[in-house]
């Protein structure tokens, strides 16, 4: 699929990027063109890839139209990262918040269509889900954009793909708590019930590449990942640690936060199939040529809603997870 194909990643240069970029190089592409603001993370990029030929770094910023369609001429296939993502950012910035994750989205999907690009992949997360805070809405605004791109008139499909969170992304709790334990030997934890949905960005970067390749354009493609307590999380870092007599304090939720996260709703559940072992696929409420027929034989979930609160992890599988992916 990606052979000789010239790719658009924006937000390229956040952990997402960076390991889809490093994937989608061993599948022979013509050129990547990775579009972000930061241009210090650029110029590290580029020195950590050997300033490899087929990689262009463009500065560049999803709200502002012009450039986005200068940046996407020629262009094949398009990944969209670029979002602010953290929940208290987001909260207290609504506005810059609507105007990258909902209007930069727009931009995305004109700059698509406007320069034929095939297919379109938007990255969303779980908290778009049944949105509680002002990420989690613009988010799910931005999945609402791109599924109803594909009833406007163009060559171009566009997909979703939701997950949860990846480890050792940007600002991941997994940094947080490692440099708490060996700075203050004390994590703050906002409740000691809460749980997330956590998987490796190799794993994430695999799986949404399944989803590129399979899906027809309309869907949201929901990744099936492993749950934990973000207690337990914290416990499994301080046995590895070796720090002694760390503490755990509770900080209480923050606004806009939720105890448990969820993949897919329970208004969604009427409309979701169970796609694999990996994924379930979120069929949209609106029509979309030749959608429902492509999904007419899988089956129907069964489950009310996908929440992170169920069959969590033990201390033992966090402790491998957090092995394979080299923070322990």
């Amino acid at each position: 699929m990606f052979r000789d194909q010239t790719i658009l990643v924006t937000g390229g240069t956040g952990s997402w990027g960076h390991e889809l970029i490093k994937q989608l190089l061993q599948k022979s592409p013509k050129e990547i063109r990775v579009l972000s603001r930061n241009e210090t993370s650029q110029v590290e990029m580029k020195r950590e890839f050997h300033q490899d030929p087929r990689l262009t770094f463009l500065i560049g910023d999803i709200k502002e139209r012009e450039g986005l369609l200068e940046a996407g001429k020629g262009v094949d296939y398009l990944f969209h990262l670029a979002a602010l993502k953290h929940v208290p950012v987001c909260e207290d910035q609504p506005i810059e918040a609507l105007n990258t994750n909902v209007i930069g989205t727009q931009n995305v999907i004109k700059t698509a269509i406007e320069n034929n690009v095939k297919k379109v992949v938007y990255i969303s997360t779980d908290k778009a889900a049944n949105p509680s805070n002002f990420y989690g809405f613009s988010k799910a605004m931005g999945e609402r954009l791109i599924i109803h791109a594909n009833t406007l008139k163009s060559n171009t499909t566009f997909v979703c793909v939701r997950g949860g969170n990846v480890l050792g992304t940007n600002g991941s709790v997994i940094h947080v708590f490692k440099n708490q334990i060996q700075n203050k030997a004390e994590i703050g934890i906002t409740h000691l019930e809460m749980t997330r949905f956590f998987l490796t960005i190799e794993d994430a970067i695999k799986l949404l590449f399944k989803a590129t390749y399979e899906s027809r354009g309309g869907e949201i493609f929901v990744m099936k990942m492993p749950t934990c307590k973000i207690i337990d999380l914290a416990e499994v870092l301080i046995e590895s640690s070796g720090v002694q007599n760390v503490k755990i304090r509770e900080q209480g939720i923050r606004p806009g936060e939720k105890l448990h996260e969820i993949l897919f709703s329970e208004y969604e559940s009427q409309s979701t199939v169970y796609y694999d072992k990996e994924y379930f696929v979120i069929l949209p409420a609106i029509k979309i040529t030749g959608l429902n027929e492509r999904y007419a034989n899988f089956q129907p979930v069964t489950l009310k809603n996908y929440n992170s609160g169920e069959d969590v992890m033990t201390k033992a599988e966090i402790k491998a997870m957090l092995i394979k992916g080299g923070f322990i």
